[in-house]
């Protein structure tokens, strides 16, 4: 196999990876061709192009990325085509953007242990209440110190 077959079914394996978490077939494929690429940024005919799908295709994938806030569109010099590339602390961004969800989350489990008396349901809303409070209380320190890691600071 060449370096370049390699690449490509790395970049498919992570793709199926992230659908299988729930991502969206066409997304999880842009995505993986954006971490997988070694330009700075792709158009969406790059990525059409490394897909081997319609530029059509990738729009709405673009998009839906994009909306995660794991990539953002950016300006290139002599160029009128729209170029997109992964942004910086995706991975935290994206984390930290989850939070309101929980947060919507935590409201309607809220609403549920006050219309619930004592008893099961009311017990297992509590730990679900407990647990995702504990995680929003803690993100901040783990981003923290993920970050201090990654310039070189001190090790966990």
């Amino acid at each position: 196999m060449t370096r370049e077959t390699d690449r490509r079914q790395a970049a498919e394996q992570l793709a199926l990876s992230l659908v299988g978490a729930g991502m969206q077939r066409m997304g999880a494929r842009v995505l993986s061709a954006f971490m997988f690429t070694e330009q700075e940024s792709l158009t969406a005919g790059e990525l059409a192009d490394e897909l081997g799908v319609s530029a059509g295709s990738v729009s709405g994938a673009v998009k839906m990325v994009a909306q995660m806030g794991l990539i953002e569109r950016i300006h290139v010099a002599g160029s009128r085509r729209e170029h997109f590339r992964v942004r910086d602390n995706a991975w935290t961004t994206l984390y930290s953007r989850q939070h309101s969800v929980v947060d919507d989350v935590l409201r309607a489990v809220e609403k549920g242990v006050e219309a619930v008396g004592p008893g099961h349901a009311r017990d297992r809303l509590e730990y679900m209440r407990d647990f995702y409070t504990f995680l929003l209380n803690e993100a901040p320190v783990l981003v923290e110190r993920f970050e201090r890691q990654r310039r070189g600071g001190s090790r966990p």
